[in-house]
């Protein structure tokens, strides 16, 4: 008998009305002939609730503490639900996460599951009740209650999929899927039937705001199939799954976060482990970034920008300041940001992605402060006040509201595309997720070299709205397929842009830049027909903080310089001297645990 597990969130469970329809729909799974385990959250507002209680006794309430107490509104809807199935004539059992047996570390509000122990809810099952788990819970080692932090009951559904070996888990949610864009900025935003893994890391973790990043890591972890669906109707949803929409449009979706704060390190050294100081020291101090850019270095200093939440801004300036401290350099930052990205398969195979999107932001009088891409996704950050405009202006450019395009693009492969068909990474990852020690351990399923690659720089652009648009309308008129893209802050009303193409196209790329970059007086245009691209893909890349930092200091301590850097979710790319790539990969291959292939 297949298991299915259904997670229902907290305005799914906000009244007894709602907590009736959802255990309808456990016991009309269970009486169709699965094996039924629903995933609660506290209802409604309840978890602000307590957090105002909280807030009224003290201003520095202890981390175990607020465990203790945000745990007490999964357990209040556990309890509702169970009654609400027995009323329906089926049996339930209402479990918290200490009796599911979720083990976690002990970091209190943001802790990490290591194990679940599924003999008690394997009983359950076969006893013929319905199991009805607290999400966002469980205990640490000395048996202390923690909880998961933000998404955490949706990180407790796909686990506990992920244990049961289930057919199915299903996210009831108060909309009706995935939709390209939040429908709530974009009236004709539409429903995306169906999406990949890696599509959807990249929408979640940017603002999709349906599911949090932590779920479809465990998800594509474990080959969890996913399904969003409406708690308030019958309706398919959308699935998530190992594989896109076949064939893949060229943009899925589009995402934003509206409050980014971004920090640059100005003039520090341009020389090996300068980036290992700096992650390092990010690393320490648990700061999540999001964004990470650094572009060819000048006269023997580089600028590296990255971007972090602006509740993370005042401490992430104490760790630059220390930084350039020890590195020399100065530091600026900008606290009113948003991130805009388009996500989507079809853009691996399709020139002129990077071009459509920086014209439309051009059209509505948009300047780019930065710009990072990697093979499904392209983020630029914009100036918050312009956020709104921004996402409109860009899902009406690529027509997200009309029915996706089913239609085959035609265009060169990638190289990551070109990769896929050498090498199953699946299996790869398989066999690494056999031998973790904990369940939301960092998956780094490959490390990869790419010789096949030239950059091309332009220096001292007019930092102005529609430059990058004309850049890379350029290129794409010209036939160029267009991998790497980075642009960091302007400074001094100059803008730097480079990007990477495969090395014999290098003078059709020139050429196809010599009439608009005439209009760019002082602009100068390098390039370096011979560099090495290595990249580290995996899952989890973004939530685990130190492996910028692990990343970095291999190839610090192999004296190997970075010259360019770019990241997305599942992937951090950098660009290194030609001469230096086949030490720089084998430094990052022995640093994460992989075996060389032969293919690199």
């Amino acid at each position: 008998m297949s298991i299915v597990v259904q997670k229902f969130g907290g305005t799914s469970v906000a009244d007894a009305e709602r907590i009736r329809r959802a255990a309808r729909t456990a016991v009309q799974a269970k009486r169709a002939g699965q094996q039924v385990v629903m995933v609660v959250s506290a209802r409604g507002k309840k978890t602000d609730e307590l957090v105002g209680l909280a807030s009224e006794i003290t201003d520095q309430p202890r981390p175990r503490e607020m465990d203790m107490l945000l745990s007490t509104g999964e357990q209040e809807s556990v309890a509702l639900m169970a009654m609400a199935v027995h009323e329906l004539g089926e049996e339930a059992i209402s479990l918290t996460g200490a009796q599911i047996g979720v083990r976690t570390d002990g970091s209190h509000t943001k802790a990490r599951i290591i194990s679940i122990s599924t003999q008690r809810m394997k009983d359950a099952l076969d006893a013929g009740q319905i199991v009805i788990a607290a999400g966002f819970q469980g205990v640490d080692e000395d048996f202390n209650i923690t909880t998961l932090g933000r998404g955490g009951s949706d990180t407790t559904a796909a686990a506990l999929a992920a244990a049961l070996d289930a057919e199915l888990c299903e996210i009831y949610t108060d909309v009706e899927g995935v939709f390209t864009t939040d429908p709530r900025v974009v009236a004709c935003a539409t429903k995306v039937e169906r999406v990949s893994y890696d599509e959807m890391l990249e929408l979640a973790s940017l603002g999709a705001g349906v599911m949090h990043s932590r779920s479809i890591e465990f998800a594509k972890k474990y080959r969890v199939n996913l399904r969003v669906k409406p708690s308030f109707a019958d309706g398919p949803g959308t699935l998530i799954s190992s594989e896109p929409a076949n064939p893949a449009p060229m943009v899925t979706g589009l995402a934003f976060v509206r409050s980014e704060a971004r920090v640059s390190l100005i003039g520090i050294p341009d020389q090996p482990g300068v980036m290992s100081r700096i992650f390092s020291l990010l690393s320490e101090n648990r700061i999540p970034v999001d964004m990470v850019v650094q572009n060819v270095g000048v006269a023997g200093t580089a600028n590296v920008s990255f971007t972090v939440a602006e509740d993370d801004l005042k401490k992430t300036l104490a760790v630059a300041a220390t930084a350039t401290h020890d590195l020399g350099g100065t530091v600026q930052h900008n606290p009113n940001l948003s991130k805009l990205s388009v996500v989507g398969h079809g853009m691996q195979t399709h020139t002129g992605v990077a071009a459509q999107m920086f014209r439309v932001l051009s059209d509505r009088s948009v300047n780019i402060s930065i710009v990072t891409t990697s093979e499904i996704k392209i983020s630029v950050l914009i100036d918050h006040k312009l956020c709104d405009l921004a996402v409109n202006a860009v899902h009406e450019g690529f027509q997200l509201s009309q029915e996706l395009d089913q239609t085959p693009h035609v265009g060169v492969p990638s190289e990551v595309s070109r990769r896929m068909t050498r090498k199953d990474t699946s299996e790869l990852e398989a066999d690494i997720v056999s031998r973790l020690s904990g369940m939301e351990e960092i998956v780094v399923s490959d490390v990869y070299s790419d010789t096949d690659q030239a950059r091309v720089t332009i220096t001292q652009l007019h930092d102005h709205p529609g430059v990058a648009a004309e850049v890379f309308s350029a290129v794409a008129d010209g036939g160029v397929l267009v991998d790497m893209i980075i642009q960091n802050v302007a400074l001094d009303g100059k803008a730097n842009i480079s990007f990477t193409v495969p090395p014999t196209d290098v003078a059709r790329t020139i050429e196809a830049l010599r009439m608009p970059l005439l209009k760019h007086g002082e602009s100068q245009v390098s390039c370096d027909e011979r560099i090495g691209k290595i990249s580290v893909v995996g899952i989890g890349l973004r939530s685990h903080t130190d492996v910028g930092a692990r990343m970095f200091h291999a190839l610090g301590d192999g004296g190997i310089n970075v010259q360019m850097v770019n990241t997305s979710e599942i992937k951090v790319s950098i660009v290194v001297a030609a001469d230096q790539t086949a030490v720089a990969l084998k430094a990052l291959q022995k640093s994460f645990n992989l075996t060389p292939n032969a293919d690199n």
